[in-house]
């Protein structure tokens, strides 16, 4: 009797280590809680793209518990972000940079993407809110996966912040 206790607890320990990790939020280093970054700038947007970016990442990284702070406060990564559009052979892509910037200003991460879209017009200004939030769930997506290794300690390669983004020297 005692043996089918002792199975009994076994089976039921298993099965709530098994159900707790069936918690986790994807990502593999764990929570990017508690890491705060300051969005600084998105470049090549209009300002009222901007705006609407802006609200679609702030909306992104609540979800993925990013803890987004204003450009003038205290945080550990501060980003910069750059967009644009190229329409080849009829089809339009926009393309966006992420340039994540340690506390003492050196880029710590570059992330990039495209991502194929309709627009009215070929151009930034073109962009609705739905791309915009894909663009944004993507984008957080990555930065989450960032900060979240940031703070588990995994070792960051950083690299020297430069006006030329080819020109990137691993410290």
């Amino acid at each position: 009797m005692a043996a089918v206790k002792d199975a009994g607890r076994l089976i039921a320990l298993a099965t709530t280590v098994l159900l707790g990790a069936c918690q986790s939020d994807g990502l593999l280093g764990g929570s990017p809680a508690g890491v705060p970054i300051a969005l600084e700038s998105i470049d090549g947007a209009p300002p009222p793209v901007r705006t609407a970016l802006m609200d679609e990442l702030a909306s992104a990284a609540s979800d993925r518990k990013v803890e987004l702070v204003g450009a003038s406060a205290d945080a550990r990564y501060r980003v910069r972000g750059y967009l644009s559009t190229e329409t080849v052979n009829g089809q339009t892509k926009v393309a966006y940079v992420w340039d994540v910037f340690d506390s003492e200003k050196h880029r710590a991460k570059r992330l990039t993407g495209t991502s194929p879209v309709t627009v009215k017009k070929a151009s930034i200004s073109g962009l609705d809110k739905e791309t915009l939030a894909k663009l944004a769930g993507a984008s957080m997506d990555e930065i989450a996966e960032f900060l979240a290794a940031a703070k588990s300690g995994d070792p960051i390669r950083t690299a020297d912040a430069s006006a030329d983004p080819d020109a990137v020297t691993a410290r």
